[in-house]
């Protein structure tokens, strides 16, 4: 029996769409959830050198919840690529103003570091209210 590898338009002909509520669940479990489905690893098809993940849409994630003491302790830092130009925020604060960029970032430090995994980070979609754009697609709820 010979190994099944699937190519790359197999698994594009097989990716749903999910839809993930975000409200009341911890950020680190959440994020680990979603990293799994965007790279197929819930498939028993999964190849780590094949983007046969699906699509993931996450709702509410300004209601998210956050254990221990890191909304003030975690930073998020960026640059404006001028000299003195070092930027950070407390978790907190960027919860406050982008509540979506803190659950990318999480999601994004548990993919992997290659051209794979930024084009996997590009079927996740995040939205601070409870609405969004793609009703056309037919996403199924993911229950984590």
């Amino acid at each position: 029996m010979k190994t099944y590898s699937p190519s790359a338009e197999e698994a594009k002909q097989s990716r749903e769409w999910w839809v993930v509520d975000a409200e009341g669940k911890t950020l680190g479990r959440l994020a680990s959830e979603i990293a799994q489905v965007l790279r197929g690893k819930h498939k028993p098809t999964f190849s780590p050198n094949v983007d046969g993940g699906d699509f993931v849409i996450v709702t509410n994630c300004e209601k998210i919840e956050v254990t221990g003491d890191k909304l003030d302790s975690v930073r998020y830092y960026r640059h404006s690529r001028y000299p003195g130009g070092l930027k950070s925020r407390t978790m907190r604060e960027q919860l406050d103003l982008h509540p979506d960029r803190v659950l990318y970032e999480a999601v994004k430090g548990m993919m992997p570091k290659t051209k794979l995994g930024r084009a996997q980070m590009k079927k996740l979609r995040i939205y601070a209210g409870g609405e969004h754009p793609h009703q056309a697609q037919q996403p199924k709820a993911l229950e984590l």
